[in-house]
């Protein structure tokens, strides 16, 4: 079989035909690294339109999400966003946000119909969702305290300063052991409410 048989073999869909240009461009896209997930995500209205899809099946037409996406930008209802709101919001997903996402292969945009839906590589995005309120701080710097003030707590237990020396060393193991258990599920369910997608309007 010649090479020219060969490409053109690995350009046919399931069904026997040749795939368009827009199915070929999502299949040539590359899986999403760090820096298209940056660009994805530093924008808060990108974010919005994340958290919109998957609450709501992954679809939507662009006027109920640019609707939904005032109304929280307004810290309102939908019902209560006005024309000027709505139309301002409408203009920037269909103008500026959407395509980038599409571009990227987070959503795939119909600027005809005017729908979005949300893709399967968007998932690879789920490890740079870490949404930190301004007024939190990062699990990771959490983590990194509390290590640091067991690891004192040890040394103090360690070289008999009273009252620690007072604890054995299996008490200051399952000390320390609940506390990080107490931490992680902590943790899991401070992800769990900030996660993008999660139940209610977007926490960041």
């Amino acid at each position: 079989m010649s090479a020219t048989a060969v490409q053109q073999s690995e350009t046919v869909t399931p069904d026997g035909t040749e795939p368009d240009d827009e199915t070929q461009a999502r299949t040539d896209r590359q899986p999403i690294d760090q820096e298209l997930a940056f660009q994805m995500l530093s924008c808060r209205r990108r974010r919005h339109v994340l958290h919109y899809l998957r609450q709501n099946d992954g679809s939507a037409t662009l006027r109920t999400l640019s609707r939904q996406i005032a109304a929280w930008e307004n810290d309102t209802d939908p019902e209560e966003i006005t024309y000027q709101q709505r139309v301002r919001v409408y203009t920037a997903l269909r103008q500026s946000h959407l395509p980038k996402m599409d571009d990227g292969g987070v959503v795939e945009f119909d600027a005809d119909r005017s729908t979005v839906v949300l893709t399967d590589a968007a998932a690879q995005l789920d490890v740079y969702l870490d949404v930190v309120p301004h007024d939190d701080i990062p699990w990771s710097t959490y983590y990194a305290g509390l290590g640091a003030l067991c690891v004192g707590f040890a040394t103090l237990v360690l070289i008999g300063l009273p009252p620690f020396s007072m604890l054995a060393g299996g008490v200051a193991a399952l000390l320390f052991s609940t506390l990080f258990f107490a931490s992680g599920v902590a943790h899991v369910l401070h992800d769990r409410r900030m996660q993008v997608g999660s139940e209610g309007p977007p926490r960041g």
